[in-house]
């Protein structure tokens, strides 16, 4: 397969015989210092098996969001192999963050305390761009450098608040809070949107029942061992 993209935790390839994209989960982990953090920018290391592990619970997650009516680009998943076949799609270099309480960035750059609940719930949109930092981005300016079409931004917004429905229950019933996420977001050449990348616990952060915020690594063993997978 040719690689059209090598990501800190993912590598997207292309099968260019049969014309299918396939998402490459590798074992390694974002973090700094060597703590794991999913909100940060750079790998932290690599634990063994973590791409399985990760692919598993986001072929869970693609799977409900498709039977609550949310598309996505998932189409199937080998697991043994580390592979998730997926859409062809436009990805802009563009993140979907909703917050449900303030954690991690947010508090530093605003100084606020973690943990104050939002209602109605926080959303923001970054350009995926470590150099920068990952900054805050306006419609405006996604559809002047060509990301988004009109009309696009706020239709993704309205796709990240239906993932967070679904995706705050069902980790409410395995006991865990869910503090915030972020999500990425395609189109293909109808212009029509999906929930693109992953959903695992390297986009989300919850608390457990003991109040404590699992990093993503410890997050994932405990969801393959409630779910079963």
């Amino acid at each position: 397969m040719k690689t059209l993209y090598t990501g800190k935790t993912k590598d997207v390839l292309l099968d260019e015989e049969k014309n299918v994209v396939h998402l490459l989960f590798k074992d390694s982990a974002t973090g700094e210092n060597g703590v794991f953090d999913p909100g940060s920018n750079s790998v932290g290391g690599s634990v063994e098996g973590k791409g399985k592990i990760g692919l598993a619970i986001s072929k869970y997650f693609f799977e409900l969001m498709e039977k609550n009516g949310i598309p996505t680009h998932y189409i199937s998943a080998d697991v043994d192999k580390g592979l998730m076949q997926v859409r062809n799609l436009t990805v802009p270099k563009l993140e979907f963050v909703l917050r449900y309480f303030t954690a991690g960035s947010m508090c530093r750059r605003f100084t606020l305390e973690e943990g104050i609940p939002f209602d109605p719930v926080y959303t923001e949109v970054t350009l995926k761009d470590d150099i920068q930092g990952d900054p805050l981005i306006s419609e405006r300016i996604c559809i002047m450098k060509g990301l988004l079409k009109e009309g696009q931004y706020g239709e993704a917004l309205g796709i990240l608040e239906r993932v967070g429905e679904v995706l705050k229950a069902e980790l409410a019933s395995l006991n865990l809070k869910l503090i915030d996420f972020k999500i990425e977001i395609g189109y293909d050449e109808n212009g029509k949107m999906y929930v693109a990348d992953e959903i695992t616990p390297d986009i989300w952060r919850v608390r457990d029942e003991n109040g404590n915020i699992p990093n993503q690594i410890d997050c994932a063993k405990m969801l393959l061992a409630k779910l079963g997978l």
